[in-house]
C-alpha cells in the first residue's frame, strides 16, 4: 500500500509510509555515520513544494532543515533529542497541504 500523505526514507535504504511519531522517532535514533546519516521526508503526491529532512552531524547533534514553499517557510535548526525532532516533525507534517485529504 502506498504513502497516503507522506514517505519517509533514510540513507540505508528504510522506507515508512506515512510514518507515525514513533516511527520517526526509530529512523532519526537509528541514524550513525558509517552508513545512515540521514532521514528525508517527502510528500506521497508528484507534489515537491514541501519537505523535510534530519541529518546526523559529527558532533551527534541533528541538524533539522524544514521547507515549505506554499507557506514560505524554511527552517534550519540544530538539535539534539530524536524525541523533541520526531514530535515537532509529526505536527509539522500535520499541517502540511495534501491535496487529497478528507475534509
Amino acid at each position: 500500500m502506498a504513502a497516503d500523505y507522506h514517505h519517509a526514507d533514510t540513507e540505508d535504504g528504510d522506507h515508512i509510509d506515512d510514518p507515525s511519531e514513533d516511527a520517526l522517532f526509530m529512523l532519526i535514533d537509528e541514524l550513525n555515520h558509517a552508513d545512515n546519516t540521514f532521514v528525508t521526508i517527502n510528500p506521497a503526491d508528484d507534489d515537491q513544494a514541501w519537505y523535510a529532512s534530519i541529518s546526523l552531524l559529527d558532533d551527534d547533534t541533528y541538524e533539522v532543515e524544514r521547507r515549505d514553499a506554499h507557506q514560505q517557510i524554511h527552517d534550519l535548526t540544530i538539535e539534539t533529542d530524536p524525541g523533541h525532532i520526531a514530535r515537532a516533525l509529526t505536527i509539522w507534517l500535520a499541517s502540511r497541504h495534501y491535496p487529497n485529504r478528507p475534509a
